[in-house]
């Protein structure tokens, strides 16, 4: 008998699995351990004043009790009568904040995406004095929100530049589509080269190899941009567009100081909180700002479970796929 033959009829040894519960038992108490800080502020940071502003809006402003005559000193339990009035008669101004809320996120971060790429494009090429065009790009971005109000506020006055261009007096800051215009350009100019950033940071890692390689086979800039920068940047230019439509749906500061608060025609679902807890009714301002709330937390829900797969760079459904080992 050969050692081959001999090797093949010896029984094959058989091991014995591996035990790896308690290796997994001590990853995940390791994991929360290192996770723990993170949860305790987020806990007191986002979950605490989320419920407060929840408890809060079952109560109903202070004023005269009916049924004592006179004027009370606490805040009366009035249930889901608060949210029951944005279907009555506090209804037409929460649709209008609504909507132009809508609309503001809706317009201002399709443009931003268009234009922020363009912008990761540009600052990506490799020519003279690319430094100094990053600079001149990243600037609006880095301004603060009250500064860029108060800029655009003077660029669109009546005697302003954008009037000077257009050789026409239009009244930006008052009621009207003008004054929603005015609110999306300064929108756009401030926070599309936060898109472009993140957009640029992810062309940086693409291998030069793939350009080298469509530009062989032929592929022109357009192809090459369609085919391969773009499908290769999608998980970034998700992220980002997920980021300024979170940020955009709880816009306040821009239109208030650009426009002005209780305009019609550009005031916010954040600005129409504010006013109502400016005046003192703290309950109907919670019940809109658990509305806002719930609004993003569903946008964002939405968009991680359709785009996740995307996000997290793997297979369709967010599943790798598993390697096959051999026999």
């Amino acid at each position: 008998m050969t050692e081959a033959a001999a090797r093949a009829e010896a029984p094959t040894e058989v091991r014995p699995p591996v035990r790896r519960g308690r290796a997994t038992a001590g990853a995940g108490r390791l994991a929360a351990l290192l996770v723990s800080p993170t949860l305790l502020v987020l806990a007191v940071v986002v979950l605490y004043p989320t419920l407060m502003a929840v408890k809060e809006s079952l109560y109903g402003a202070k004023g005269l009790d009916p049924a004592t005559g006179f004027i009370s000193d606490t805040e009366p339990f009035v249930g889901l009568g608060n949210y029951a009035e944005i279907f009555g008669e506090a209804g037409a101004r929460f649709w209008n904040a609504f909507w132009n809320t809508t609309l503001f996120t809706v317009v201002t971060v399709s443009l931003e995406t268009v234009i922020g790429v363009a912008m990761a494009l540009i600052m990506h090429k490799a020519f003279k004095g690319r430094g100094l065009v990053r600079a001149g790009i990243l600037v609006p971005w880095a301004v603060p929100t009250a500064i860029s109000g108060l800029l655009w506020r003077w660029i669109f006055n009546s005697d302003g530049v954008a009037n000077a261009l257009l050789g026409q007096q239009i009244l930006w800051t008052t009621e009207g589509v003008h004054a929603k215009v005015a609110v999306i350009v300064a929108e756009v100019w401030k926070t599309a080269p936060f898109i472009g950033l993140l957009v640029l940071a992810g062309l940086q890692v693409i291998p030069k190899e793939v350009y080298e390689a469509a530009r062989m086979d032929g592929a022109r800039p357009v192809r090459q941009f369609w085919h391969i920068t773009l499908p290769l940047v999608k998980p970034a230019l998700l992220v980002a567009v997920l980021f300024r439509c979170m940020d955009a749906l709880r816009m306040f500061d821009l239109p208030y100081i650009l426009v002005g608060a209780q305009k019609h025609s550009v005031e916010t679902l954040s600005m129409l909180a504010q006013n109502e807890a400016s005046n003192v009714r703290f309950g109907p301002a919670s019940a809109y700002a658990v509305i806002l709330f719930l609004y993003v937390f569903l946008i964002a829900l939405a968009f991680v479970r359709l785009l996740g797969a995307d996000l997290v760079g793997g297979g369709p459904g967010g599943r790798r796929p598993r390697k096959e080992v051999a026999a």
